[in-house]
């Protein structure tokens, strides 16, 4: 639906309702009180009725319309105006309405649009915008990243000043992604001395990502560094994500076999598993002792959605709790492992394993598995935990097959 309309319907509703309603694409203005200003406001709808279907040169007619009368809603519709003939390609008129609309209008809130638009202008046509000379924070990253495409030695030190200094937090942020997008070895030595922990503190393990994200092997020999030369817990964490964005498993199985700090091996193991490492999750749980990791690993199995390993662990593993929490994944990956679990429950006396099963066919949502179970079980206890799932599923078989226990 068109835009205007859509927010026509709203303003119906609310009248109807006896709530107020907020305009969404532009901003409210006062209803007309005379002829005049319905003139107006008649026009500049039309105006953003054009807009809204990109019929630029009927709405630089509309909002020129509204420009003459010099009424409440001329600087908007200066902007706009700007904004169409932008879109038509006529950028030196664009410009010329931009001048006017903050000579005319030095106090409207259309000022903060009509200065982004402006820049955009003025790069569109091959001007270089010294960033010196803009003051809005925003405004002045645009124009940097503008200057890093054409002149990178020239935006370099303004770069380096952002993120090295006091701004907020946010210019600082965007800074620093303009320097990981840029193929300049200065830029790369301060992405690089930033993930040390060299420069500014908050935008550590921002750079620490984006080197990741870059995928070349000098950023991830330089990842690979950081973690060996002790950096911190939360650092390494973050550089085992990096290593997982560049697609460095080297490195991850590295530290998931020989990491000493528990907490840090854990995630390595984990995030093999997110990076599909199914043969080496295997090799790793064969030499494995340790019952921890070797729980982290299985954990790491299901994440990379291993149901061959799993299915195998789950009946040969000798410790019970492994072996269960095995079975437990195989109940959450999905009803593709309903024969390896129907298999496990016909062929397994022992009755832990078998309440197992039946917790996992529940995870799967498998009344039918169940129901099955329960019209063919000896075992009293075993028929009772099968009915007891199925008592609460939400699911007619089920309802269904209790009602006729009920009713036998």
């Amino acid at each position: 639906m068109n835009p205007k309309k859509l927010l026509a319907a709203f303003a119906v509703a609310a009248c109807i309702s006896g709530t107020a309603t907020t305009a969404l694409a532009y901003p409210a203005y006062p209803a007309p009180s005379d002829e005049r200003s319905e003139r107006e406001a008649d026009a500049y709808d039309q105006g953003t009725d054009h807009i809204d279907e990109a019929q630029w040169e009927e709405a630089v007619s509309s909002f020129a319309r509204v420009v003459e009368m010099k009424g409440s809603r001329a600087d908007g519709a200066t902007y706009w105006t700007a904004y169409a003939l932008n879109k038509l390609g006529r950028r030196a008129e664009a410009l010329q309405a931009i001048e006017g609309l903050k000579k005319s209008y030095p106090s409207s809130r259309w000022l903060d649009d009509a200065k982004a638009l402006e820049l955009e202008l003025r790069q569109a046509r091959g001007e270089r915008v010294a960033p010196a000379s803009v003051e809005d924070d925003e405004l002045k990253m645009m124009a940097i990243n503008s200057l890093m495409h054409t002149d990178p030695e020239k935006a370099y030190p303004l770069l380096e000043k952002i993120v090295r200094g006091n701004t907020s937090k946010k210019i600082r942020e965007r800074a620093l992604f303009v320097l990981s997008q840029s193929g300049s070895s200065r830029a790369q030595t301060l992405l690089g001395d930033i993930a040390r922990g060299k420069a500014n503190p908050d935008l550590q393990k921002q750079a620490v990502r984006y080197l990741g994200m870059s995928g070349n092997a000098a950023n991830r020999q330089l990842l690979a560094d950081m973690y060996a030369s002790g950096a911190g817990l939360s650092i390494k964490k973050e550089i085992l994500r990096a290593f997982m964005i560049s697609g460095d498993k080297t490195h991850v199985v590295t530290a998931a076999r020989g990491e000493k700090d528990p907490a840090l091996r854990s995630e390595a193991i984990r995030t093999l598993g997110i990076m599909g490492g199914r043969a080496e999750l295997a090799s790793m749980y064969g030499s494995e002792t340790s019952r921890d990791v070797r729980d982290d690993i299985i954990q790491a199995l299901f994440l990379s959605g291993d149901t061959d390993k799993i299915g195998e662990l789950a009946r040969g593993e000798r410790d019970a709790g492994l072996r269960k929490s095995a079975i437990q994944k195989l109940g959450l990956m999905g009803s593709k492992t309903t024969p390896t679990l129907l298999a496990l429950y016909a062929g397994d006396n022992d009755p832990e394993v078998k309440e197992g099963v039946l917790h996992a066919l529940f995870l799967q949502g498998n009344a039918k598995a169940l129901i099955d179970i329960a019209k063919k079980e000896q075992n009293k206890d075993l028929k009772k935990k099968a009915l007891r799932q199925l008592s609460i599923m939400n699911d007619e078989d089920a309802l269904a097959y209790m009602l006729q226990i009920l009713n036998e």
